[in-house]
């Protein structure tokens, strides 16, 4: 059948080369959403201490609970979708975050909160891999950018965290978190919406799709050195996620100690950090495109390490400043890291956003429960002062092939 055969739909998906801006901006919408319900929680962190009397230790095994079902099973959705594409399985997800979140508000123990965490991680394990994979079906030429939108609405969201303990949760405690529900169903709405077009789209890809050549025979010195990038890139996510989990985390109750600061009044410090590194995300994507992915990767780290490695030992004000520039070049990676995946092995979309963006929730999460357990064991200034050597991992990033080198294994896979 030809494409002219195939009645026009909103959202020009007819079009394969063109960028589909507002499929991208309410997926966008939606990621903002989502992880907006995901800051719900370590938000609540000084509350539920607080309230319930939780140790460091039990907050991490919170955040844990969310980042694990997030981080394993994303590559597992991934997976399957790679080879059953499922549209209408956003919706669905985040209908699984709205019955947490919903759980979250009335929850009267540690042991029901972590339950409830386990469904809100289940409807983001769903989403993310799909809604890069709609990402990359809307992105064009333009992959870069396209993933940027994207990934700058989840770390819109989680940016929301600070915001909403100041307003939210410091004068409703926890019962505040039922609020939620409502920006759930909101994003459940917008979600018919993007999988009604990713079904469409998906139909035209279908009717066009050519016969594909025979496969060729691997080369398996490529598939090693294919392995080693990937391996790399695992240890670069390694090592910016613990990072800005002990930033997002727990740098409230470094700042609460170091600088006397009121609960509403630290989480200034984590607002800035998160919503500058939302800016870094969406400006990584254009600079990738521009300059080079492995550019963008290897300056995101290195350039931060003097930064983060300075930030323990100044005052508050030049620390707001720090964590605001920290925010801006470390972030700048995250979206370049999930396309550079996507184009290392071509054809396993969902696997690959699975893999390096369920990778970070589940450093995340080992993260969040290492470093709470290490605050208990040796405080709070120590941990903040090993974690500042993190981003000298980046060194590891010379050893990933250029740009270049990428599309010339792309042509001979």
């Amino acid at each position: 059948m030809s494409t002219a055969s195939i009645p026009k739909q909103p959202g020009s998906y007819q079009k394969d080369k063109g960028t589909v801006y507002n499929i991208l901006f309410i997926l966008g919408l939606c990621h903002l959403l989502n992880d907006s319900i995901q800051a719900v929680i370590p938000a609540m962190f000084p509350i539920l201490e607080q309230s319930m009397g939780l140790s460091f230790t039990q907050l991490g095994l919170i955040a844990f609970s969310l980042s694990i079902v997030s981080s394993v099973l994303q590559p597992v959705v991934g997976f399957y979708t790679d080879k059953r594409p499922m549209p209408y399985a956003l919706p669905i997800g985040l209908t699984s975050s709205m019955l947490g979140i919903l759980g979250l508000a009335f929850a009267p123990s540690f042991l029901t909160i972590l339950f409830s965490v386990i469904f809100i991680g289940l409807g983001s394990a769903i989403f993310h891999p799909e809604g890069s994979r709609v990402a990359y079906l809307a992105a064009g030429k333009r992959r870069g950018l396209a993933q940027s939108i994207y990934q700058v609405g989840g770390n819109s969201g989680q940016a929301l965290a600070p915001l909403i303990t100041a307003l939210i949760l410091v004068p409703l405690g926890q019962f505040g978190a039922i609020w939620f529900t409502i920006v759930a169903a909101l994003a459940v709405a917008f979600l018919v919406y993007i999988a009604n077009w990713y079904s469409r789209r998906l139909t035209y890809i279908e009717r066009t799709r050519k016969p594909q050549p025979k496969a060729k025979m691997k080369n398996p010195a490529l598939s090693k050195s294919i392995r080693n990038a990937l391996l790399v890139i695992v240890f670069l996510i390694f090592a910016r996620t613990w990072y800005s989990s002990a930033i997002s985390n727990f740098f409230t109750f470094y700042a609460i100690e170091k600088y006397h600061l009121t609960i509403a009044g630290a989480q200034v410090y984590i607002f800035i950090f998160l919503l500058m590194g939302a800016v870094g995300t969406f400006l990584g994507g254009p600079l990738a495109d521009k300059f080079g992915k492995r550019t963008v990767i290897i300056l995101s780290l290195l350039a931060t390490a003097p930064l983060t490695l300075l930030l323990p030992f100044v005052g508050a004000t030049l620390s707001l400043i720090l964590l605001a520039i920290i925010g801006v070049i470390l972030m700048s990676s995250f979206s370049v890291t999930v396309v550079y995946a996507q184009e290392l092995i071509p054809g396993k979309i969902g696997t690959m956003s699975g893999l390096t963006v369920g990778f970070a929730f589940g450093m995340g999460a080992i993260g969040s429960i290492a470093l709470g357990s290490l605050i208990d064991l040796v405080g709070l200034t120590p941990t903040m002062i090993a974690v500042s050597f993190l981003p000298l991992l980046g060194l590891l990033a010379f050893l990933l092939p250029t740009d270049k080198k990428l599309l010339e294994w792309q042509q001979e896979n």
